[in-house]
């Protein structure tokens, strides 16, 4: 039995909002309370209330603005020493790199995250950095060492019956199989974590899982279906002011009607998609929904050596140690298109 959603992230004056709450109203509740901090003086409260705006900003797509506040956080529970509170803005910290495609420094942030939350007791911190490690790895490429972390945390989010945790961890393991073209299995999980994150009240975690599902769904050619499930995502996304959530959303509404064969439908979407995240800077977003691009544009007739030049453009413009998956799927386009010229 799993207990409701909360959202630990938010802390102090600001514990008792909804893990739903848009984030809009979120951040103006969090920069409200951080102004109060400041005038009563008190270092801990002000590292939760720029937590809160961090996470706010970084919801939102406002980067530099999520870089600010996460270091504020920190410098102000640092001040006060706080390992616990310094635990939470290494954690949104090391969130914002691996959103901006920045693996190494995400990784580096979020296990000195985990490090100090072990030594404060924070064993929700703890648990949340973890998971920030598991589901940087496994964007990264890093599939072994990502499924592992992602068991390990599924184990003891069902033991303590803790709903996100139990839905974070359930969607990376489908994820996985899903890489692994294990469809059944990632079917199973995303089914779960739907399930739960209804139940539970955690509209985020259902939004995700309804896309993982959907993407299921297409590859086995239920198309409408998947593109239904997308709809209902998509209008939690926009109700909580989930910027990057619709972006990934979006892309997959266009890979969902590019596998339809509905290629310019596709191509427009793609285009929307990478509007959404270049307007958010989010590198491995925008270079997905190009490649999409692309590869429809290909289907409608757009000269083979043009594209051919782009994609390889493409490719050499991704890190191979930052973004290695992205950029291994860009290189299988790459060689697919040889092999049809030859």
């Amino acid at each position: 039995m799993y207990g409701k959603a909360f959202a630990p992230e938010y802390q102090g004056q600001l514990r008792d909002m909804s893990v739903n709450t848009a984030y809009e109203d979120v951040l103006a509740a969090a920069l409200e309370r951080e102004s109060q901090a400041v005038d009563e003086g008190s270092g801990l409260e002000l590292a939760q209330a720029c937590l809160a705006v961090a996470e706010a900003y970084r919801r939102l797509g406002r980067l530099d603005e999520a870089d600010a506040a996460w270091r504020a956080s920190y410098r102000a529970a640092r001040d006060a020493g706080e390992q616990g509170a310094m635990a939470w803005a290494l954690w949104s910290g090391g969130t914002l790199a691996r959103q901006r495609g920045q693996m190494t420094a995400a990784v580096r942030w979020l296990s000195s995250a985990r490090d100090l939350a072990k030594k404060a007791g924070e064993l929700i911190a703890y648990g949340y950095s973890v998971a920030g490690i598991a589901e940087t790895l496994r964007i990264r490429g890093d599939y072994e060492e990502a499924r592992v972390l992602h068991e390990e945390l599924l184990a003891e989010a069902r033991r303590r019956g803790e709903c996100r945790h139990t839905v974070w961890a359930l969607e990376g393991l489908a994820q996985l199989d899903r890489n692994a073209g294990d469809l059944d299995s990632a079917w199973r999980r995303f089914e779960e974590a739907a399930e739960i994150a209804e139940a539970g009240g955690d509209e985020r975690g259902l939004a995700w899982a309804l896309r993982g599902l959907a993407d299921v769904m297409s590859l086995r050619g239920e198309h409408d279906e998947a593109l239904r499930l997308l709809s209902r995502a998509e209008q939690i996304c926009r109700r909580m002011d989930l910027t990057s959530a619709l972006a990934y959303n979006r892309k997959m509404r266009g890979n969902v009607l590019f596998r339809a064969c509905w290629y310019g439908e596709a191509a427009r979407t793609y285009r929307d998609a990478q509007k959404m995240f270049r307007s958010t800077n989010e590198p491995r977003g925008a270079a997905l929904a190009e490649l999409g691009l692309l590869k429809s544009l290909d289907k409608l007739g757009r000269p083979r050596p043009v594209t051919e030049r782009d994609l390889r453009a493409l490719r050499d413009a991704l890190d191979s140690r930052e973004l290695r998956h992205t950029r291994r799927m860009v290189e299988e386009a790459i060689s697919e298109m040889a092999e049809i010229a030859a």
